[in-house]
């Protein structure tokens, strides 16, 4: 959602009770703010990661502003984050009438705590103003930058994180799809199993796509899909966009023959794993579009990942592991070609495909260990990554593939007994 925005003109309604909840994912972290909830009218609202990665919620009271920001921040770009925020002024102790929730667990050490007083109200729904989400339209700047789902507000009624979500067995924090709560007048839930904007709560307050493009996701707080990691590279130059599954070198940067590399945010050491690469940049030197690199092995800030795991030259066809061909004479590839990998941990075995049809033979005997995908260029380029989430960047794909597991979503068939990635395909 870097560029794209949600919004929705309310009806005028005062009110001394809310609930706001959703859980996101970020992408870029310690940048500018980012909002998720926003209302710029005269008694505002909103709700946002600041740019050092704390998180903030104010709202003005009867022409006071009333503010909770975490001290502790939040750039952990592999995870859902299920935030709620309650709003009650009918409380009678202070520090009860704005309560938050990260995950489950109540927050209580703030950087900035100020609260509202005793029954006062707001008129922060307000028909001349537009309620918006993922961006503050007054700046038309601060765009939030990941993903999105199961989006509540409940104008007027004030519920804590439990009617939201719940601990598994394992002390995990998950969602509730279906929660029971009262939404309001101007309360909605929208982005329920998608990226439908059509309200949920029986409303009718549907939002509208404002700017940029909502693009679905297999992604989800049930199913976390691996995705490039921008904490885990050696470069600055790197650009992460498209939820992290688009890493280019921007043009007009000189050929350093230092590697630039970046790694998944999910590993495994078990199990049979598939992804997907498509070249949007082939650059003007070597690039690896995929490759694996065990946990042990990934190299340091100056050295490549080329001479440290195994990685596939694009422009002369090799593939190499530690720095020595593995196998030659590959064929040449070029922009829009989709490379395939398929890891078998189990039986240290990995297979490349260009365009569904496999490339070379299967390597054997890869060491054991925990493995990451990893992506690695020594010049200008750009990859889409598909780790199952169905897309290249923004398009989805032409014409999905079969997936024998039913987890993730490819361009070409999965091979027998493969998987996307994610959480469920970590659990199989």
């Amino acid at each position: 959602m870097a560029s794209t925005y949600l919004t929705r003109t309310p009806t005028t309604e005062n009110i001394n009770k809310l609930t706001l909840s959703c859980w996101v994912k970020r992408g870029s972290i310690s940048n500018n703010s980012q909002r998720i909830f926003s209302n710029p009218s005269s008694e505002y609202l909103f709700h946002r990661f600041e740019t050092n990665d704390q998180f903030r919620f104010t709202i003005v009271v009867d022409g006071s502003e009333t503010t909770l920001r975490t001290n502790r921040v939040f750039r952990d770009t592999s995870a859902w984050y299920h935030i709620v925020v309650r709003w009650d002024t009918t409380q009678a102790t202070e520090a009860d009438r704005i309560k938050l929730w990260i995950n489950g667990v109540q927050e209580t050490s703030f950087n900035l705590a100020t609260y509202p007083a005793l029954n006062s109200s707001s008129d922060m729904f307000n028909s001349g103003t537009a309620f918006e989400i993922g961006r503050y339209s007054t700046g038309n700047n601060e765009y939030f930058d990941g993903s999105m789902s199961h989006l509540h507000c409940c104008s007027g009624y004030a519920y804590d994180a439990s009617a939201f979500g719940q601990f598994d067995a394992n002390g995990v924090w998950t969602i509730n799809t279906s929660p029971s709560v009262t939404y309001g007048t101007n309360g909605f839930f929208i982005l329920k199993d998608g990226n439908s904007v059509t309200d949920q709560s029986g409303n009718g307050n549907n939002f509208t796509v404002g700017g940029g493009t909502l693009t679905n996701t297999e992604d989800c707080p049930s199913n976390v899909f691996a995705t490039a990691n921008p904490l885990q590279q050696n470069s600055t130059i790197l650009t992460f966009t498209n939820g992290n599954n688009t890493v280019a070198e921007p043009s007009g940067n000189s050929v350093n023959w230092t590697t630039r590399w970046g790694m998944s945010t999910l590993a495994f050491s078990s199990g049979k794993f598939y992804a997907e690469a498509k070249i949007s940049d082939i650059g003007s030197q070597q690039l690896y579009p995929i490759g694996i690199v065990r946990d042990e092995d990934i190299p340091g800030i100056n050295s490549s990942v080329g001479t440290n795991g195994y990685g596939l030259y694009i422009n002369d066809g090799r593939i190499i592991g530690f720095g020595n061909d593995i196998q030659t004479g590959l064929g040449s590839f070029s922009t829009n070609d989709i490379i395939g990998l398929a890891l078998d941990a189990d039986n240290r075995t990995f297979q490349y495909y260009k365009n569904g049809s496999t490339l070379g033979s299967q390597v054997t005997n890869i060491t054991a260990g925990t493995y990451f995908f990893t992506s690695s260029a020594y010049a200008n380029h750009g990859v889409q990554f598909n780790f199952g989430n169905g897309y290249f960047g923004t398009t989805a794909v032409a014409s999905a593939g079969t997936n024998a597991s039913g987890i993730g979503i490819f361009e070409y068939d999965v091979p027998t007994g493969y998987t996307a990635l994610s959480t469920k395909g970590l659990n199989l």
